[in-house]
C-alpha cells in the first residue's frame, strides 16, 4: 500500500515510476506465492563455499551425476554452469555462454562413443535473461532449473517443466514457489528419488562466498502450508 501511494505521488509530480512498479510487481508476486507455501520437512542445512557447493549434494549413482561446468568439460576461467549427466551416461543438460554474456542451458545426446552437436532448449525455457542448473528426474522428462528472468521474485528462483512428447516440446515452466524460492538467489534443485531426499541452494543471509544447502524430504503431493495471514 505505501509503494502504491508513493508511485501515486510521482505520477502527480510526472516522475518516473518504472523502477518501483517493477518493485511493486516483486513484492505481489511474492505475496501470492506465501498463500501457497508448501510445507516441506527441512532435515539438513549447511553453510559452504559457494565455489564448491556441489560437493554437499550426495546423490545416489541412480540420479545420475551433476558437475561444475569446468569440472566436466576441463576448462578454465569465470564459468558458472553446471553439466547433469543422466544415469545411462548418454544425454547432458548443462548451461553455458549463449554468444552473449547470458547463460542458457543445452542438452547433447551420445551417439555411439561421441556426444553429439549441442542443442539449446527452447525459448520457454531460455529466456533473454540467464537460466542455470538443469536437473533431470529419473523420468527424463521433468527438468528443474534457475533462472534469474520474468517470474522470478528476486536473484535466481528454482522453475520446473516438463518435456511434452507430442509436440517435441516443453511446457510452460512454473516457479516452484516457497519455501524454496526468496528475494535471494535460490538454485539447484535435485531429487534423489531412490534415497527420497532433496537438496537445493541459497544465499540467503550468507556471506557473499558462502552458500547454504538445504536437504529435505520431497512430499509424494504438494502440501500447502496452513497460512490464514497471521
Amino acid at each position: 500500500e505505501m509503494m502504491e501511494e508513493y508511485i501515486d505521488l510521482l505520477t502527480k509530480k510526472k516522475q518516473d515510476t518504472q523502477a518501483f512498479e517493477e518493485k511493486l510487481s516483486l513484492a505481489e508476486n511474492a505475496h501470492r506465492m506465501m498463500e501457497k507455501t508448501e510445507d516441506v520437512q527441512i532435515i539438513d542445512s549447511i553453510v559452504v563455499d559457494k565455489d564448491d557447493f556441489l560437493a554437499a549434494y550426495k546423490i545416489s549413482p541412480e540420479s545420475g551425476e551433476i558437475f561444475t561446468y569446468n569440472d566436466y568439460f576441463k576448462s578454465q576461467g569465470n564459468q558458472p554452469g553446471t553439466v547433469y549427466q543422466t544415469e545411462l551416461q548418454n544425454k547432458l543438460f548443462y548451461s553455458d555462454r549463449n554468444g552473449e554474456k547470458d547463460l542458457n542451458i543445452y542438452q547433447r545426446n551420445k551417439q555411439l562413443n561421441d556426444w553429439g552437436k549441442a542443442n539449446a532448449l527452447p525459448d520457454v525455457i531460455n529466456t533473454p535473461a540467464n537460466e542455470n542448473y538443469p536437473y533431470v528426474l529419473s523420468d527424463g522428462i521433468t527438468l528443474y532449473y534457475a533462472s534469474d528472468g520474468e517470474g522470478s521474485i528476486g536473484g535466481y528462483d528454482i522453475f520446473v517443466t516438463r518435456y511434452n512428447t507430442n509436440n517435441d516440446n516443453y511446457l510452460m515452466p512454473d516457479n516452484v514457489g516457497m519455501p524454496f524460492n526468496s528475494p535471494f538467489n535460490d538454485y539447484m534443485y535435485v531429487i534423489d528419488e531412490y534415497n527420497n531426499l532433496g537438496w537445493f541452494a541459497s544465499d540467503r543471509y550468507q556471506p557473499e562466498d558462502k552458500v547454504c544447502i538445504y536437504v529435505f524430504i520431497p512430499n509424494e503431493s504438494k502440501q500447502t502450508y496452513n497460512y490464514e495471514g497471521e
